[in-house]
């Protein structure tokens, strides 16, 4: 139910009636209420406005007569369907943000779409228990504010298992939860004062990193990437006294190699010559479906230049908006001013659940299932893509969770990916990930929500589009 800042003038002419409608109205036409909006009863309003329920009563009947609202007795008064007359023609009040990144949010995933984990595989029964216990431990906490650093438990789980699993000595201060990668990657540029800087980053890279990057006011420059990784002499010929970069060297995105030692140890020299940071994106190392993960770019850090982020959106479930961020220890008191400031922590429940998903061994085996499964998946994805398209779509490499296919260069991939979604299937086109021309025309296929028993029509589906 909405409520209504209306102000009334009763020293003046108009009736108070006609001041309430008026400011309605208004407010219908311009788009702050929505059609089907929900509108206070007359009780409320006329207690929020101290005017009797008769002149609100006088005024929702004009908007009735005039077909701007809607009376359906017991359920109440709502803004009647209206065409939006203030929209332009690209562009709608609840048109979702980043659509050139994101088709749709809060849908089941689709076919070959990326980012997501397997629907069909998530433990749902474990993990609705253990989420009903977060749940009742938040209610029956204290009255009061939490640790904006996040939950003490859930770091101390983060902080142990980036020990074992990717190699990263750290201790629970120097972590803090955040809002997803997002609100990690929010909270090490507002930390680190380097807004309005440069800073390098990827090509080709994450196009929400780049985004994010601009709109905090920096200078992004597109350093090339080869079979080693991040090419850090073409960046210090770029931009070498850069700020900041922004890397993915455990597997790269979206290309999938891992950064070489050689690379790594000129990144981190670099940094330390330039008084430059490096924020390390952990994309998906946990999920490496060949042999074992590179050790974290952090754990050869010495001179405290490397920012860690991670996140469960690719373990778990993107639905928790939960990340986390690992900072040098001499940071770690400026973060937390930053974080209780700026940044705070997610919901509580959501931090209990997943620290005790974590605690009790759950995660590590979920991870295992899911690296089977995923390899499973690619493989016959691969199988697939070989037997319909050997030439119309080349497979350019395997990267993590997903397959990168190359187009001719008379395709346009963001057409096909757009063509797609009306069959059901979710490719996310190559191109809009590079920076520098000529942009690589190709298709990022997701494995983990592929149907093998559709599988083979989905790909000929998919190379028809292309054609």
């Amino acid at each position: 139910m909405t409520t209504l800042p209306i102000g009334l003038d009763r020293s003046g002419n108009t009736s108070l009636s006609a001041q309430i409608y008026r400011a309605i109205r208004g407010a219908i036409e311009t788009g702050q209420l929505a059609s089907g909006a929900r509108l206070p009863s007359w009780l409320d309003l006329a207690a929020q406005l101290g005017v009797s329920r008769g002149t609100v009563r006088v005024a929702y009947e004009r908007l009735i007569d005039e077909q701007f609202a809607i009376g359906l007795g017991a359920a109440g008064t709502r803004v009647a369907e209206r065409p939006n007359l203030t929209a332009g023609p690209n562009w709608a009040p609840e048109a979702p943000p980043l659509p050139d990144l994101f088709h749709d949010f809060g849908t089941t995933p689709l076919t070959f779409q990326m980012g997501v984990p397997a629907q069909d595989a998530f433990p749902f029964k474990l993990w609705s228990r253990i989420l009903t216990r977060g749940a009742r431990q938040a209610a029956m906490a204290p009255v009061g504010y939490p640790d904006p650093r996040g939950d003490p438990g859930l770091r101390k789980e983060i902080a142990a298992y980036l020990g074992v699993a990717r190699g990263l000595r750290c201790n629970p201060s120097q972590v803090l939860v955040t809002a997803g990668f997002s609100g990690a990657l929010d909270l090490a540029i507002r930390g680190l004062r380097v807004e309005g800087r440069e800073a390098w980053m990827e090509d080709p890279g994450f196009p929400l990193t780049r985004t994010a990057l601009g709109l905090a006011g920096m200078t992004v420059t597109a350093v090339p990437v080869d079979a080693d990784g991040l090419d850090i002499e073409a960046g210090i010929r770029s931009a070498a006294g850069a700020a900041l970069a922004v890397v993915t060297p455990g597997q790269q995105a979206p290309l999938g190699v891992a950064m070489s030692l050689p690379r790594r140890l000129a990144l981190l020299a670099w940094a330390r010559q330039n008084d430059a940071w490096i924020i390390e994106d952990d994309y998906l190392s946990e999920l490496q479906l060949k042999g074992r993960a590179a050790p974290a770019l952090a754990s050869l850090d010495q001179d405290g230049r490397v920012l860690h982020v991670g996140s469960f959106s690719k373990t778990i479930s993107p639905a928790l908006r939960l990340g986390f961020l690992v900072v040098p220890l001499e940071m770690a008191r400026r973060f937390g001013d930053v974080a209780a400031c700026l940044a705070p922590a997610p919901a509580a429940s959501v931090q209990y659940a997943v620290a005790e998903f974590l605690r009790e061994g759950h995660y590590l085996r979920h991870l295992r299932r899911m690296k089977r499964l995923y390899a499973a998946r690619r493989e016959a994805l691969l199988r697939c893509l070989e037997e319909v398209a050997p030439k119309s779509m080349k497979v350019q490499a395997t990267a993590g969770m997903a397959i990168v296919t190359s187009l001719p260069d008379a395709a346009s991939d963001v057409d096909i990916a757009l063509r797609a979604l009306r069959f059901g299937l979710a490719p996310a086109p190559l191109s809009p990930w590079y920076m520098r021309s000529p942009r690589q025309q190709g298709l990022l296929l997701g494995v983990t929500n592929v149907n093998e028993s559709k599988l083979v029509a989905d790909c000929r589906r998919l190379v028809e589009l292309t054609r």
